[in-house]
């Protein structure tokens, strides 16, 4: 039994065909059928089930074919490990994101990345902070990028940018009428938040506190996404905090919603990078950090147009 004879079969169990699988192989039919009928007979029973055309595993295949591909997704591991040792910018680098930064981030991160740093697969997890902070913590991903401190000396925070946060209202709203607008002029009670879990919603409530007659806010109602959060300004629920990145992406805004910029340094959010600091890889994410600087520097600066 060798890796050639399990990638056949694996071949084989997701083809469903014999003919198909040996072209994905770059082998003949005879050839491809004659390696998988000996490693049969080597284990003692059929890993598949053949009627006429068509081929489906056995009871005992599922079984085979599932620790065949485990053992296949071990050798590119290895492979992977290697390639790493030899070049630390090659191979894939599992991410995580939180969902207020990915899909505002990665429209400039992501074509940079593929651009400046081919031999670097991206491969991204998107959760909630916690999450992320224990993912990385385990080793199971890479990297993160978070925006609060992960507050744990088990892991090393660098910083990639200050995002700041933009008010997002309805054009009848007397705030509106202003071009900034300090955080002691919103009113907490009609903010609206996104659910438990998400840093921004805390990020939210630290800059303006809670609302003094919580039981009845209206933003009580709570969203999973920036978007929904914008429709249900829209439709007149109240307002919401929106960052920089994530207000220029979502131009122009629903329902003749305005943004205004919030006065006071304290209006914005770090976002960081975090891993590990025995992470190997450490020239990959100094890189990674650099070239997300770069490719968010110019949307940043110019964010003022977001809301023009």
């Amino acid at each position: 039994m060798n890796l050639r004879d399990l990638r056949y079969i694996v071949a084989v169990a997701d083809f469903g065909h014999f003919g198909r699988a040996a072209d994905a192989c770059n082998v003949s039919q005879p050839t491809l059928s004659g390696q998988i009928r000996k490693l049969e007979e080597e284990l003692g029973l059929a890993i598949f089930e053949r009627v006429g055309h068509t081929v489906r595993p056995t009871a005992p295949g599922e079984q085979i074919l599932a620790h065949a591909r485990r053992a296949l997704a071990a050798a590119e591991d290895i492979v992977s490990v290697a390639e790493s040792a030899r070049d630390p910018l090659a191979g894939p680098l599992h991410l995580g994101v939180i969902p207020t930064l990915g899909p505002y981030l990665m429209p400039y991160a992501l074509p940079a990345a593929q651009s400046a740093l081919r031999s670097l697969r991206l491969v991204l997890v998107e959760d909630l902070t916690v999450r992320l902070i224990e993912l990385v913590t385990a080793g199971k991903l890479d990297a993160a990028i978070i925006a609060s401190d992960p507050e744990t000396p088990a892991l090393k925070a660098e910083t990639l940018f200050d995002e700041d946060f933009w008010l997002v209202l309805g054009q009848a709203n007397a705030l509106a009428a202003r071009n900034r607008i300090t955080i002691a002029d919103i009113d907490a009670q009609s903010l609206l938040l996104l659910t438990d879990g998400h840093c921004l919603r805390d990020q939210a409530l630290e800059l303006c506190g809670p609302p003094k007659n919580a039981g009845e806010a209206i933003a009580d109602m709570r969203a999973t996404s920036l978007k929904t959060l914008l429709h249900m300004a829209a439709a007149g629920y109240g307002m919401t905090l929106i960052p920089a990145l994530a207000l220029k992406q979502e131009q122009p805004l629903p329902g003749g919603l305005v943004a205004r910029h919030l006065s006071g340094t304290k209006a914005r959010r770090r976002v960081r990078l975090i891993f590990r600091p025995s992470h190997p890889r450490r020239a990959a994410l100094a890189a990674l950090s650099k070239l997300i600087r770069a490719s968010v520097k110019d949307v940043l600066e110019n964010a003022n147009e977001a809301a023009a």
